[in-house]
């Protein structure tokens, strides 16, 4: 994504936990891009930490929330479901709102949350993975309601991925597996139509479709 947003012009501001992958990120893209140490799951610390990335780049047009994590838990441990939450529900909405009230100051903006096509169905195996998105989804739609009662240029743009070639993909049998390349195109193309609602790839409406009629 941050390789196409540079293509497209843009001028980057890039956050993670992972300092020395933004380094090299940073410097294949070329001088202009700021970076932050951000670590999504230390919320009140994240939100210090974008506010000092957003100064430096004079203010931002477009903030996109694609920090994540999830992990199969079918025993149910407290540790892996703590962090999940730490960092799709608490982390997530603490930057959100951050970067809403950021767009409401500057009269303009557009923030893109990533969720995911789990958000329409609890799972056995990852129920604060699935319950952490159907929150990302249902907060985004909040905050464009916010938005869209204040009459400002503010777009609020929710991504719902299926499987992705990534880390985070933990399934023993995907379908319909993107590449990241492919993944991000799909959100950039939303981003460029300022889109509410984008499926990563298209395909998986038709399983957000399904899941939305399948009985509890």
């Amino acid at each position: 994504m941050a390789r196409r947003l540079a293509a497209a012009g843009w001028r980057l501001g890039l956050a993670a936990r992972r300092l020395p992958k933004l380094e090299a990120l940073a410097s294949e893209l070329g001088t202009g891009t700021v970076i932050r140490a951000i670590d999504v799951a230390s919320s009140e610390r994240a939100r210090v930490e974008l506010a000092s990335l957003l100064e430096a780049l004079g203010g931002a047009d477009l903030i996109v929330l694609s920090a994540g994590t999830g992990e199969l838990n079918p025993d149910l441990q407290w540790g892996p479901d703590r962090q999940t939450i730490d960092v799709n529900v608490t982390g997530f909405a603490a930057l959100a709102q951050f970067a809403i009230d950021h767009f409401l100051q500057r009269g303009r903006g557009h923030l893109v949350g990533i969720s995911s096509v789990a958000r329409f169905r609890g799972s056995g195996d990852a129920a604060a993975y699935s319950a952490s998105k159907a929150f990302v989804s249902t907060y985004l739609d909040g905050l464009r309601d916010k938005v869209r009662a204040s009459k400002l240029p503010i777009a609020v743009t929710e991504a719902c991925p299926g499987f992705v070639d990534t880390a985070m993909m933990k399934a023993d049998k995907p379908f319909w597996v993107a590449t990241p390349d492919r993944a991000a195109a799909c959100i950039h193309s939303a981003i460029r139509r300022r889109a509410k609602h984008a499926f990563v790839t298209r395909r998986w409406a038709l399983v957000g479709w399904a899941l939305r009629l399948l009985p509890a």
